[in-house]
């Protein structure tokens, strides 16, 4: 049986999204494992020790473990002292690998998320002289376009050149879109051939359509009032305060009894200013009884929120995918996303939601408003986002990805220094 060792470094497939540095990674991790374990991939996950309770490894399902390994203090760090602890990490990860190896389960390849991952599976895939294969997830040089403040706060200066390095030593490049293939090859040279579009998937298990009055009694919204929902970390990159402005327009246009349902926990260095800043837009916009803040939900509950929801607005500075907007669409929900990165592949303007150019509130308010009034309009939309998100899912990711780790555990691996 194959095996892949995914290296997911500064946070857990185990945690819960929208905590801390928790979001679509996690999901992306988790999902992808699971599927990967249930076609026949074994999956190896490493990740950061930060809690002296937890096990150094655990058994999620037949094929899928997620091992602890030490590395500075056994608890939450700052990110942007991670870096500092990813040799320490490296060669947690490469004794770990050597005692399976000697159990009799070594990995044919490695997949490493972000770029700490991808530092530390350079480092590996020369020392065991094995296929490495990366997901960066988000890139430095497009969040620098798209959100200096955030990245220059959070981010080390050698980011973008280890991103470079990785990109040139990575037997294959995963991106999630096209878009994302395209900024790899514009920003950072890489070479096409090496990259691999693998798009990630939604559990419609969890999300997909159904009942909207039934949604909204399960989680206590209003029957008949217009509803947006926005799911999230809360940091500028995600643009709330976008979100909160354009809900007191959709308000002013006629629609006084519209709300939003706000989850997701604060994020990143900015997080509790940002978190201060959107109270301040609730206060001084009179929309105390209107925006409910709610703390990340389980999967099966941010589906209800979805289903109870009218519209979900995505007004983010960039997203090299956008799983938010995925997992909405597969509830029936239209949405109003920025026209940016992966967003621009999941959502089809005019026909499963709306994808809005720049950063005006008035702009996201307006289609948000066409959708809130007409009903026809929300339904239309709703029926194609979820005809079209059913083309999305975790074991056709597992197959893309693994027919692709097969091709190179059985070829010559990238020469880089």
């Amino acid at each position: 049986m194959p095996r892949l060792a995914v290296l997911s470094m500064h946070t857990s497939p185990l945690a819960q999204p929208g905590t801390g540095d928790g979001g679509g990674m996690n999901v992306y991790v988790r999902e992808l494992s699971s599927a990967l374990a249930r076609s026949g991939v074994d999956c190896e996950v490493f990740t950061r020790a930060d809690d002296p309770s937890c096990p150094a490894t655990v058994d999620v399902e037949p094929g899928f473990r997620v091992h602890h390994i030490a590395a500075g203090p056994l608890g939450p760090v700052a990110k942007e002292t991670l870096p500092d602890l990813v040799p320490t990490w490296t060669s947690g990860v490469a004794s770990r690998l050597a005692m399976l190896a000697s159990e009799g389960r070594p990995v044919d390849a490695i997949h490493a998320n972000y770029w700490l991952s991808g530092v530390a599976g350079h480092t590996l895939k020369h020392e065991l002289d094995i296929p490495l294969l990366v997901t960066f997830h988000t890139l430095d040089r497009v969040k620098a376009d798209a959100s200096p403040e955030e990245l220059f706060a959070s981010e080390p200066a050698r980011r973008a050149q280890a991103e470079a390095d990785i990109v040139g030593c990575a037997d294959a490049v995963v991106a999630s879109c096209s878009v994302e293939a395209d900024q790899l090859i514009e920003l950072y040279g890489a070479v096409p051939d090496r990259i691999v579009v693998v798009a990630p998937g939604v559990d419609l298990a969890f999300f997909g359509p159904g009942d909207q009055a039934q949604a909204r009694r399960a989680v206590g919204l209003p029957r008949f009032d217009p509803v947006i929902v926005f799911a999230g970390r809360i940091q500028p990159l995600k643009g709330l305060t976008v979100a909160v402005e354009a809900l007191a327009e959709v308000r002013s246009a006629g629609l006084p009894r519209a709300s939003m349902v706000v989850i997701g926990g604060p994020s990143g260095p900015h997080g509790a200013e940002e978190m201060a800043r959107v109270g301040r837009l609730i206060d001084s916009g009179g929309l105390g009884s209107a925006v409910r803040m709610l703390p990340p939900q389980r999967h099966e509950i941010l589906s209800t929120y979805y289903r109870a929801s009218d519209a979900c607005v995505v007004p983010s500075h960039s997203e090299s995918f956008g799983l938010v907007a995925l997992e909405a669409a597969a509830c029936g929900v239209p949405v109003v996303a920025s026209a940016v990165g992966g967003l621009t592949t999941l959502v089809d303007h005019g026909r499963t939601g709306f994808l809005i150019e720049g950063r005006d509130p008035s702009d996201f308010a307006k289609p948000l408003t066409e959708i809130l009034v007409d009903q026809a309009l929300a339904r239309r939309l709703g029926r194609s986002a979820a005809a079209r998100a059913r083309a999305y899912t975790w074991r056709s990711a597992a197959e893309a990805l693994w027919e692709r780790g097969e091709l190179l555990t059985s070829s010559v691996l990238v020469a880089c220094g």
